[in-house]
């Protein structure tokens, strides 16, 4: 695999779970609930974050070594998933009307 590659599947994976929590009322997009509180979307955005460091670690080690990372990766990193799931969160709080939710 080609690191272009991999950095490609890496952003489509992090597009994907950024939103999820936005676009689905199942849980992780799996487990289907009547209706999902704030808090159950908050933690399904941070496990998607852990998910897509997960995948992001599995494709480093294929390609190579895996780097140490401080804080600070974790912390652009993090600032960059929660800008990739605006869309989704624009689409289910911003856009829909108040009667589709």
């Amino acid at each position: 695999m080609s690191q272009t590659l991999a950095h490609w599947i890496l952003f489509l994976v992090m597009l994907t779970m950024a939103n999820l929590p936005f676009v689905s009322n199942r849980i992780m997009g799996v487990f289907k609930t009547a209706q999902k509180s704030g808090w159950v979307r908050v933690l399904e955005v941070l496990v998607g974050y852990l998910l897509t460091g997960l995948v992001g670690t599995g494709l480093e080690a294929t390609l190579g070594q895996i780097n140490p990372q401080r804080w600070e990766f974790y912390a652009l990193t993090f600032c960059l998933f929660l800008v990739l799931g605006f869309p989704g969160f624009v689409y289910r709080f911003l856009w829909r009307s108040p009667k589709a939710a």
